[in-house]
């Protein structure tokens, strides 16, 4: 093995090998048990983030660990065609050349497209196999590839035949730059700072005419009141029951508009009273709806004012006639006060325009009878949430579900299948040919294709299903669905987790998709905050693997940003947290890091710290590789059967260890509780095995007058159980463990190919010896105790000490007896004395074990003047240092400004130079009275 761990040597040569030997495929083995983890799907434009990498690394980890126990495996991968971020990207490309969609048509635009996700449509694959990810490629999938269409054509038509698909002038997000329906995920609603305008509506009398009387409505869309069909007051409001089945005279338009109950106006919000304007907002439409309010669209698809305005505003874009209209009606006496307001802004995710609600004819899935058996199925357990909260967040949807809005006006996408006549009626089928030969149509009759694609979720819903041969009837579908669990964030469980429910519970014969669905939070940033491009702290996890230069991480953040304050800040931020970019960590310390952290459902808050720790521990585990090979290898390592063994007290300890962890490690893969697994697995490697039980063996290796039996014994130990131990390693952390296995794997008689495809290691009840355990950890017990006088003495490491040994048992003194060839050398005995009840001890430094008393006499060891000026000096810094920690928190610009986080990290700081102030302190004392 070379000396030094260096990730980029070792990583992408192993991938290959793998991949390139289908080791990520299912075993096909028909007698293994079926695992499957169906992957969510990334966008085709799109380029790994933290959230992919933790979520991907999460998975892997599971597909790993039951490859290893057996499982026929599958971890189904591919991506989204992603409608609207796809062709905006490709827009873009055309807008650079000075073109639109339009000038190349629909044909040659979608052959542009289909163009551009051929070159780099393979990018998050590629990135993906980076991070060691390993779905069976072989049956990578695409939402837009011919098979899963077919799929997408046989539900809709389908749903259509069953009067679950159909069509209808609804409410709509719209977004004014795309001219598409959007989403409710696709809609992001940010707070910013606007008005509340306060306007009199005149009550008309029985003749139309405005009277004196008037009501004061708010709005912050002045604009929208151009499309107002009514005002609409709380039926128990007593204030306005003698106005209610009274008419507004709508000022600007002068149309008659009745005033109506309904429970949608508070009484204790603002002036009581709520204008309406069903076509312009979602509360509204639903009061339109109960009243019979007239429909009034007073926008063009561009958010500009249409033909149903009055004509001075026609044409205007949407904020123009917004100051038109307010200037107007504070002309006319009618602008009552202008208020500063907060509100919720609602923005398209890609375009960054305003949405409006929109009344549009769209494509709809009547969800109310695809919702009922989804529900049951989490009800009854069928399917369950981890964590279990998270079941509530699917219910508040799916008890209050709405028709899904399915039909987005774009290009690219799954074409609607349906066709119209010249009178408009519909027909549903899989091509036009299929449509006339279903409806028995004759071949002069004209048809036309619906314009529209259908919305990226609706093929993404058929993933667990479609992915895998549907609607054929194929044995990777038999085999693999439903799948085991399904891996993903919160913020799509009403979008895509529901939605494959439902859908996969319709189509498959009422079998859920998957058994249990695991929920993991957000990738955050050190401090807490949200990772955006805005604040300047995203960290490409690709960066972590391989490393950046500060010159290039400032490009990345700053490079296309048009606002030069913004990019001085992030530039001046960036600075100062990597002033020599980011290091190269490799993959598995970033693997490891997110395992570390991956708590059920709570957010992680990404920081280098604790990569820089984790890749300490890969460095540990190389060097703990190299100290097992110059031990082992070339020599007895009781690979005969027949040879005599003989263990010592820190094998049996170490082995009765490892069943134990190897027992906490598969429970805590089961519960997907991966941050107690890498605690467990770190404690083990880093605390039992490397801290101690290599230091152990040494006195056994190195000792002359040692047994051959002995030295076989704890040669076989040493590597048996990093053997072990790099197998319970590897679904964390890929690379690293397959690199070293390979050099140690003959030295336990194994000639397979891939540790990836070694089993699972499993308890071997016979080894749990509580014994061993009790004996250990009275010797470590003991060897600390004198480590810590050293360490508080300042006496050498190398200096052999004379002990004594108080308030002893014959337990103790067998332990001690027994095991001296452990204690003499780690802790540097010169020589130990009995004291029996009576004798006097001079004064000495004390450590515990149990209740026996080590004493370590000080005289002659240390120099007392030297000391006691050490401890003086090391006192005066520790004070300095405390005092200015002290002062930081007493100045509120600091605690009252600083995040949360550092203000902590400042008194735990405080805390810890507090302890330490106070542990000199004693040992002074302690000097000074000898």
């Amino acid at each position: 093995m070379d000396k030094t761990y260096t990730p980029s040597d070792i990583e992408q040569d192993w991938y290959q090998h793998w991949e390139s030997n289908g080791y990520f495929k299912p075993s096909e083995d028909p007698d293994a048990e079926p695992y499957c983890i169906m992957i969510p799907p990334p966008n085709v434009t799109g380029t790994l983030h933290m959230g992919h990498a933790f979520q991907d690394t999460i998975m892997d980890a599971l597909i790993r660990y039951h490859r290893m126990l057996g499982h026929n495996t599958l971890w189904q991968p591919g991506t989204d065609h992603a409608g609207i971020a796809t062709q905006m990207v490709v827009e873009r490309q055309l807008n650079a050349e000075g073109k639109d969609r339009h000038d190349l048509g629909r044909e040659k635009f979608l052959e542009r497209v289909w163009e551009w996700k051929e070159e780099s449509g393979g990018q998050i694959t590629q990135q993906l196999r980076r991070l060691g990810a390993s779905p069976d490629w072989t049956k990578e999938r695409f939402t837009m590839d011919e098979g899963m269409s077919d799929a997408v054509t046989e539900v809709f038509e389908q749903l259509f035949d069953e009067d679950l698909i159909y069509r209808g002038k609804r409410l709509v997000n719209w977004d004014p730059v795309f001219h598409t329906a959007l989403s409710d995920l696709e809609v992001l609603n940010e707070e910013e700072q606007g008005h509340m305008w306060h306007f009199r509506y005149p009550v008309a009398d029985d003749n139309g005419n405005a009277t004196d009387d008037y009501l004061v409505v708010a709005t912050t869309r002045p604009e929208t009141m151009l499309g107002d069909s009514g005002v609409a007051v709380h039926p128990m409001d007593e204030r306005f029951s003698h106005l209610v089945g009274k008419n507004i005279l709508l000022p600007l338009v002068d149309r008659l508009i009745p005033i109506v109950t309904d429970e949608h106006a508070d009484p204790e919000k603002g002036t009581g009273c709520v204008k309406i304007t069903p076509a312009h907002d979602f509360n509204d439409y639903e009061v339109g709806q109960r009243n019979n309010l007239e429909m009034i669209n007073i926008f063009t698809i561009d958010a500009a004012i249409n033909n149903n305005a009055p004509e001075k505003y026609r044409g205007m874009d949407r904020y123009d006639a917004r100051k038109a209209i307010v200037a107007d009606l504070d002309a006319l006496g009618l602008l009552d006060e202008v208020k500063d307001h907060t509100l919720q802004v609602p923005r398209g995710d890609r375009s960054g325009a305003v949405v409006e609600p929109y009344l549009t004819d769209q494509w709809y899935v009547a969800i109310e009878e695809l919702a009922k058996p989804a529900i049951e199925a989490v009800d009854d357990g069928r399917i369950k949430f981890v964590p279990d909260n998270y079941k509530n967040m699917y219910y508040s949807w799916m008890n209050d579900i709405n028709d899904w809005c399915i039909s987005r006006q774009l290009w690219w996408g799954h074409r609607i299948p349906a066709w119209y006549d010249e009178n408009d009626k519909i027909y549903v089928g899989k091509s036009e040919a299929a449509v006339r030969e279903k409806y028995s149509l004759a071949d002069d009759i004209a048809l036309r294709q619906d314009e529209d694609v259908l919305d990226t979720w609706f093929s993404s819903g058929l993933w667990p299903f479609s992915t895998i041969g549907w609607p054929e009837k194929t044995q990777d579908l038999e085999t693999f669905y439903p799948g085991n669990v399904l891996v993903t964030g919160f913020d799509i469980i009403f979008f895509w987790v529901a939605r494959m429910i439902m859908f996969g519970m319709k189509f498959m014969d009422g079998e859920v998709p998957f058994k249990e669905v695991y929920i993991h939070g957000l990738v955050r940033d050190g401090e807490g905050q949200k990772m955006s491009k805005s604040k300047g702290n995203v960290i490409d996890p690709l960066d972590v693997i391989d490393g950046i230069s500060l010159e290039d991480l400032l490009e990345k953040r700053t490079g296309n940003m048009m606002q030069p304050h913004l990019a001085e800040k992030i530039s001046k931020a960036t600075k100062k947290q990597f002033p020599d970019g980011i290091p190269a960590y490799g993959t598995d310390a970033l693997r490891f890091t997110f395992a570390t952290q991956a708590s059920t459902g709570r957010d992680v808050r990404f920081d280098l710290q604790r990569i820089e720790g984790n890749r300490n521990f890969c460095n540990k585990i190389w060097n703990a590789a190299r100290y097992v090979l110059m031990q082992t290898e070339d020599k007895d390592v009781g690979l005969n059967a027949d040879d005599a063994i003989e263990l010592s007290l820190a094998d049996r300890w170490i082995l009765s260890q490892l069943q134990k962890t190897t027992a906490e490690v598969s429970e805590h893969f089961e519960k997907y509780r991966f941050d107690l697994a890498s605690k467990a697995l770190y404690e083990f490697t880093w605390g039992e095995y490397c801290d101690w039980y290599l230091e152990l063996s040494k006195p056994v290796l190195f000792n002359d007058d040692g047994s051959e039996a002995s030295k076989r014994g704890t040669r076989r130990t040493l590597v048996r159980v990093f053997d072990t131990l790099l197998k319970l390693l590897h679904p964390i952390m890929p690379f690293i463990t397959e690199e070293i296995w390979q050099t140690i794997k003959p030295l336990v008689g194994n000639s397979n190919d891939t540790i990836m495809l070694e089993p699972y290691p499993v308890v071997d009840e016979s080894q749990i010896d509580q014994t061993a355990s009790d004996d250990l950890e009275w010797v470590k017990t003991f060897i600390i105790g004198i480590r810590k006088i050293r360490s508080e003495m300042d006496i050498p490491p190398s200096k052999p000490l004379p002990i004594l040994l108080q308030n002893w048992t014959e337990t103790d003194k067998t332990r001690f007896e027994t095991n001296s060839i452990f204690i003499n050398s780690l802790a540097k005995i010169e020589s130990a004395q009995w004291l029996t009840d009576g004798d006097d001890a001079p004064e000495s430094a004390t450590a515990l074990c149990g209740d026996m008393q080590i004493l370590i006499p000080l005289a002659g060891l240390i120099d007392k003047d030297a000391e006691i000026a050490r401890l003086t000096k090391e006192i005066e810094k520790v004070q300095k240092n405390l005092a200015g920690v002290e002062g930081r928190l007493k100045n509120p610009s600091f605690t009252d400004k600083a995040p949360e986080a550092v203000v902590n990290q400042v008194r735990q700081q405080a805390e810890e130079q507090s302890a330490a102030l106070t542990q000199l302190q004693q040992q002074l004392e302690k000097i000074k009275a000898m």
